[in-house]
C-alpha cells in the first residue's frame, strides 16, 4: 500500500474525534499545522493532544493544510464544507476528510468542485478525547468511503487509516446510511440497555450492580460475536411464557418506562430465536401472543 507523502494537517475542529485523529496523524509523521476550537474543553484538549498547534478560525486552518480533517457533527458538516469552499479556503490538490458515519463523499461535493480529493473516514470507536484513544485506534476499524471508481482515492483513505493504526474497511456510498444506523443501534442502544439494567438493580437495593453484571455482559458480548443467535439464552430462548409474563408484570409495576423497551426487544428475540431454530413455531406464537396482548400468561 502506498503511503501518503508527509502532509500538513489542519483539524476542524479539536473535539474528541478531531484531536485524537490529529494526534494519530502526527504520530504517523505528518505535521498538524493548525486546529480550530473555541470551547474551553476544545482548548484544553488541543493543549493536551496537539501541543504547540495554533488554534485558528476554520477557514485559516483549511488554507494552511494539505489534508483538512473535518471532525464535525453530522448536521454541521454540509454548511461548513460549503462555506470553506465558497470562501476559497479549499483548493485543488488538497485532501479533505470528514469523520461522520452517516455521510459518504456526496456531502463533500463542494470539495470535488474545487478539485480537492474528498474522503470519508469514520472511526468505529467511542472517543473520550484522551490519550488512551490513540491506543484504542489500534484495535478498531475505520469505515472508508471514496468516489466510486476512484482507486487512487480509496488507496489514500486506506493508507491514512493504516497510518493511524486502524484497520480500513471499505463502505460503499449507498451503504453509509444503513451502516451508520446499524452501528448506532448496536453501540448507542447497548449503553442505554446496560444503564437501564444497572439502574434497576441499584434501585432494588443491589450493591455494586456494575460488578455484578460485568462478567455476564462481557460473556454475552463475546458469545454473540463468536456464535451469533446460537448465543441466546434466557426465558425467550427457552419458550418460558410464565417467566416472561412475570417480567412484564414487575416492570410494568416498578419500571413502566423500561417495560416497553423490554417488550420490544423480547419480540425481536422471539423472531431471531425462531429463525435460528432455537424456538419452535408454537412456542414463538405463544410468546408473541403474550407480548401483543398484555402481561398475563395466555
Amino acid at each position: 500500500m502506498t503511503r501518503p507523502a508527509r502532509l500538513a494537517v489542519g483539524v476542524v475542529s479539536a473535539g474528541r474525534v478531531g484531536s485524537v485523529l490529529g494526534a494519530a496523524l502526527a504520530r504517523a509523521g505528518h505535521t498538524v499545522v493548525a486546529a480550530s476550537g473555541v470551547s474551553d474543553a476544545s482548548v484544553r484538549r488541543a493543549e493536551r493532544l496537539l501541543p504547540g498547534v495554533p488554534l485558528l478560525p476554520p477557514d485559516e486552518v483549511a488554507r494552511r493544510a494539505d489534508l483538512v480533517l473535518l471532525a464535525l457533527p453530522d448536521d454541521v458538516l454540509p454548511a461548513m464544507t460549503s462555506g470553506l469552499a465558497t470562501t476559497g479556503a479549499l483548493r485543488a490538490g488538497q485532501i479533505v476528510v470528514h469523520t461522520c458515519g452517516a455521510h459518504g463523499v456526496g456531502v463533500l461535493q463542494p470539495v470535488t468542485d474545487v478539485g480537492a480529493l474528498p474522503l470519508a473516514l469514520h472511526p468505529v470507536l467511542t472517543f473520550t478525547g484522551r490519550a488512551e484513544d490513540l491506543e484504542r485506534l489500534a484495535s478498531c476499524s475505520i469505515g472508508i468511503t471514496a468516489a466510486s471508481g476512484d482507486d487512487a482515492a480509496w488507496n489514500v483513505g486506506e493508507a491514512l487509516a493504516v497510518e493511524m493504526g486502524a484497520e480500513p474497511v471499505r463502505i460503499p456510498e449507498g451503504a453509509r446510511p444503513l451502516y451508520h444506523a446499524a452501528l448506532a443501534h448496536g453501540a448507542n442502544h447497548l449503553v442505554t440497555l446496560i444503564a437501564d439494567c444497572v439502574e434497576l438493580l441499584r434501585g432494588n437495593g443491589v450493591q455494586n450492580p456494575e460488578r455484578l453484571v460485568a462478567p455476564l455482559l462481557s460473556a454475552a458480548l463475546d458469545n454473540v460475536l463468536r456464535h451469533g443467535d446460537r448465543a441466546l439464552t434466557g426465558p425467550v430462548a427457552r419458550g418460558d411464557a410464565d417467566t416472561l409474563a412475570a417480567h412484564l408484570r414487575v416492570l410494568g409495576d416498578k419500571a413502566p418506562d423500561v417495560e416497553p423497551a423490554y417488550a420490544a426487544l423480547a419480540r425481536r428475540t422471539v423472531a431471531r430465536a425462531n429463525a435460528a431454530g432455537l424456538l419452535g413455531a408454537d412456542a414463538a406464537a405463544e410468546l408473541d401472543h403474550l407480548l401483543d396482548n398484555g402481561r398475563d400468561t395466555p
